[in-house]
């Protein structure tokens, strides 16, 4: 079995920060993570857990610019692919230019942050012709609901709406955390669009390790509604070194849930749903 981490973010430690500056005072990592995201050590903690491959996804300390993931890509083509972070302060042509520059270097998705917008995603030019016109490349749009999918429900409905082929990914089972039901709710109604969700970062969701209740309450239901071709296992790293599961454990745990399930279902979760959505990881 190929286990792909189809979310986690890499950012220059201290050193390499005087070649790949973070995009302000207030984004330098803390200290406790300064050091512990850098590609050497995410490429450490794969190795010790068995993984084969990682989906990068751009750190919000780089912004927009992209260059310390895309020199991650470049020196280990067959172990890292990147996701951009979309600029909403772009025109559209600027937008679909920079979309074609990063598909280039190794970027195979784009992530919505619906914090960087001024109003709706829905309702920015740029994003729209991002959205269609990642739908045309086979491309997915993953988007972050930190603060409450409920935020941003209407709004990711209406981008559905607006173009049905294009796939969306939701980070960390929505951000639906275990005691707010109506928040999971609508991750569930969500099934009906064109949406894979991430198992990933169990810690962000109320619940204490070993995560019974995100499995039994989060993931069970995730799997029956959306099969598990539409589920996709990450970690979180850097931040969940810092949790007491850390990162071999966040790989063995959501391992060990699909350790009764068909080997289809297993490799499909633990690897299979990324290869399919971002191309084959490995030489």
């Amino acid at each position: 079995m190929k286990i792909i981490d189809s979310h986690l973010h890499v950012w220059a430690n201290a050193e390499e920060s005087k070649t790949f500056p973070y995009a302000s005072d207030d984004q330098i990592p803390p200290p406790n993570l300064q050091e512990v995201g850098s590609t050497d050590a995410l490429l450490k903690q794969m190795n010790e857990a068995g993984v084969d491959g990682a989906l990068i996804v751009q750190p919000i300390n780089h912004k927009y610019d992209h260059r310390y993931v895309s020199d991650a890509i470049q020196k280990h083509p067959d172990k890292f692919k990147g996701m951009m972070l979309f600029d909403p302060s772009l025109n559209p042509e600027d937008a679909l230019q920079r979309l074609d520059e990063l598909v280039l270097q190794g970027f195979v998705g784009v992530r919505f942050n619906p914090y960087l917008f001024d109003g709706k995603m829905s309702e920015n030019e740029a994003s729209l012709k991002i959205f269609k016109r990642c739908a045309e490349l086979k491309i997915p749009i993953g988007i972050m609901c930190f603060k409450g999918i409920e935020l941003h429900y209407d709004d990711i409905c209406a981008l559905c709406e607006k173009s049905p082929e294009t796939m969306v990914i939701l980070d960390h089972f929505g951000f639906a955390a275990v005691d707010n039901q109506e928040q999971f709710d609508k991750v569930l109604a969500l099934a009906k669009y064109n949406v894979f969700v991430k198992i990933s970062a169990l810690f962000r969701l109320k619940d204490n390790s070993p995560f019974e209740s995100v499995q039994k309450d989060r993931f069970e239901p995730l799997l029956d509604t959306y099969g598990a071709d539409r589920l996709l296992f990450g970690t979180d790293f850097p931040y969940v070194t810092q949790e007491d599961i850390g990162y071999k454990g966040a790989v063995e745990t959501v391992n060990s849930w699909l350790s009764e399930k068909s080997e289809d279902e297993k490799n499909a979760v633990m690897g299979g749903t990324c290869e399919k959505l971002f191309g084959i990881f490995g030489k």
